[in-house]
């Protein structure tokens, strides 16, 4: 047997980490979901599936996360626990100080943050800053002597992680590079945009057009330029032609 062989079932572990769920899929929030999408994407099925009975068994011992990076211990078949570490980009300081001016500027994201929530647009807006906020692949290593992609024991980490991003959503982002302290107080320190705010023009500046007309809503009607008698001729027509357009009429009013 060469003694590099993982045979046989894990060794029980008494006061493992669990997952919740125990049956179907992981993760209830959509950050959690977004993030087990990513790894059904781009892992093998089989030892997702593997990973989550390891999961669920209580076969993982303790997740550290950190700035840019998980670490884990895992129980196999083996007497050592496997040392598990998922590595992603954690953005600078620099990075993040546009992130928040970003996030200050909109004040539903500023306000859902501050309350402990993770707006569902707070990935758009990462995008547009040309970042992401969820990984798109993952730099994952294990001990253990398998060499699938990811190992069942790499698989139970992922999804307890996705789990505990559940409970906390300001885990996606401390994996970043931001803890939650760090990006509440940087937003409570920065002043909120206000919509209502009018520039402050000062009044000098105006003089020139303070009393400029307004512009109407629509181009006055040009008319042509009448004198009085023809005005007069609009009104009243003419003996001649009133007599024609009355006849009979006028006539015998003219004879009274």
């Amino acid at each position: 047997m060469p003694s590099w062989y993982d045979g046989g079932g894990p060794i029980k572990v008494e006061g493992g980490l669990k997952a919740r769920s125990r049956r179907g899929s992981i993760g209830s929030t959509w950050w959690s979901r977004r993030f087990i999408d990513i790894l059904e994407r781009i892992c093998d099925k089989g030892r997702l599936s593997r990973g989550r009975a390891y999961a669920r068994q209580g076969q993982v011992l303790s997740i550290d996360l950190a700035a840019g990076e998980v670490r884990a211990a895992v129980q196999g078949s083996r007497r050592d626990p496997y040392e598990v570490v998922i590595r992603i980009e954690a953005y600078d300081e620099g990075r993040w100080s546009t992130i928040e001016e970003s996030i200050a500027a909109q004040a539903v994201h500023r306000a859902k943050l501050l309350a402990g929530e993770m707006p569902t647009e707070i990935e758009e807006l990462f995008a547009a800053l040309g970042i992401d906020l969820f990984p798109r692949d993952l730099d994952m290593d294990c001990s253990c002597p398998d060499w699938g992609f990811p190992c069942k024991h790499l698989s139970a980490v992922l999804y307890l992680l996705a789990e505990s991003f559940d409970d906390d959503p300001f885990l996606v982002l401390a994996w970043r590079g931001r803890t939650r302290e760090q990006l509440l107080g940087s937003l409570a320190d920065e002043p909120a945009a206000d919509p209502l705010r009018v520039a402050d023009v000062p009044f000098a500046d105006r003089l020139a057009d303070f009393y400029a007309p307004g512009a109407t809503a629509h181009r006055p009607e040009r008319r042509p330029s009448a004198t009085a008698p023809d005005l007069l001729l609009r009104v009243f027509p003419p003996p001649g032609d009133l007599a024609r357009t009355l006849g009979p009429a006028y006539r015998g009013l003219a004879d009274v």
